[in-house]
């Protein structure tokens, strides 16, 4: 363990904010995940990962379309938006300076789905367990002859075009480096369906089949665009969104499992005020508290096992919700396939002054 926190600390210092190039801290970051990844006759089976390669895991296309205002300024293979303020000036301050009303879509989050407790995926697979009793990821049969599943997730902070320095002197970026910023090992509530009802107590009000089958408008709407925001207890196609743990009924496949958790766990840290939200006209001066997650918000881009970088269904990048049958297929193979994780693209809106 004292090694693991050595290459972790030393991780941390090369990913950080600082003066270097950006190439040379994405070397360093790629050496180190390296450095502290396990022996592979160790890590054969146990866990296995891969840290995302900033040039050929991520689809950049999927900060598009950059808007002013109501209008487009850059757009690449025709990118699903959502609405942005229709003024393109705007103003922000006790003393109010002028300024223009951007958007985007920033590359700002890391989801991780993993069936070995404490295996970090997104940093080359390091098997960071402390020793503390956490339930494995296992899929079991109910009753019905139904197969449910249960897996562990962990949240990043990954503000890719702030570390990279891609864009300089950008206000509207999320500054900081990567950082694992949530564990649901250590988090009770993630297993236990009645214990997350202190985070979400209206759960019970769409534990119902009327309120289940208005999830399926939910599915064809994320199919054809955006989820509808009005139907917040819903995933689209995975299913629903309450409970927010990691439990899983109607196991389908890794991957539509893993995209419905990954939903799971931004919608629980919107609850918790980890999360906040950052479009629209409230967004335009600064971030707000958003406890009810807006899904229409947030692209997922598969990372590992396969990066989905090859446009599936015509975009790599897909909104919450959206069917996995497309995209998802041939993603998830046996033993180092299994585990999953995602790039969240979060849409900002933004006042920069003149």
């Amino acid at each position: 363990m004292n090694l693991l926190a050595h290459c972790l600390a030393g991780f941390a210092r090369r990913t950080g904010g600082g003066r270097r190039p950006w190439s040379a801290r994405v070397a360093a970051t790629i050496a180190l995940a390296a450095a502290c990844h396990s022996p592979p006759s160790l890590a054969a089976g146990i866990c296995n990962g891969r840290f995302p390669n900033p040039i050929t895991d991520i689809c950049w296309s999927c900060l598009m379309p950059i808007t002013l205002g109501g209008g487009t300024l850059a757009d690449l293979g025709g990118q699903g938006d959502i609405p942005n303020p229709a003024n393109p000036l705007c103003s922000c301050g006790v003393n109010p300076t002028i300024g223009l009303s951007i958007g985007f879509w920033e590359p700002v989050r890391h989801v991780e789905v993993v069936r070995r407790p404490f295996c970090l995926v997104s940093l080359g697979g390091v098997d960071l367990n402390p020793g503390i009793a956490a339930p494995d990821a296992g899929r079991t049969v109910d009753a019905s002859g139904e197969q449910n599943s249960f897996y562990q997730a962990h949240f990043y902070a990954n503000p890719v075009l702030y570390w990279l320095q891609v864009v300089a002197d950008f206000p509207c970026l999320e500054q900081g480096g990567f950082d694992l910023a949530y564990l649901t090992e250590v988090d009770p509530l993630w297993n236990d369906d009645e214990l997350t009802l202190i985070l979400n107590p209206e759960a019970v009000l769409f534990a119902n089949p009327v309120a289940q089958a208005a999830c399926a408008a939910d599915c064809v709407a994320a199919t054809a665009g955006f989820g509808r925001p009005e139907l917040f207890w819903c995933a689209g196609c995975q299913g629903a969104l309450y409970p927010l743990d990691g439990h899983v009924p109607y196991h389908l496949g890794g991957v539509r499992t893993a995209e419905l958790l990954a939903q799971r766990l931004t919608a629980k840290l919107h609850r918790e005020l980890v999360a906040w939200g950052r479009h629209g006209e409230r967004g335009l001066c600064g971030p707000y508290f958003l406890p009810v997650m807006d899904k229409r918000a947030y692209k997922s881009q598969l990372t590992y096992p396969i990066a989905a970088t090859a446009k599936e269904a015509g975009r790599c990048c897909q909104p919450f919700g959206r069917s996995t049958a497309l995209w998802g297929a041939a993603k998830e193979y046996p033993v180092r396939g299994e585990d999953f994780a995602f790039m969240l693209f979060r849409k900002g809106n933004c006042c920069v002054g003149f």
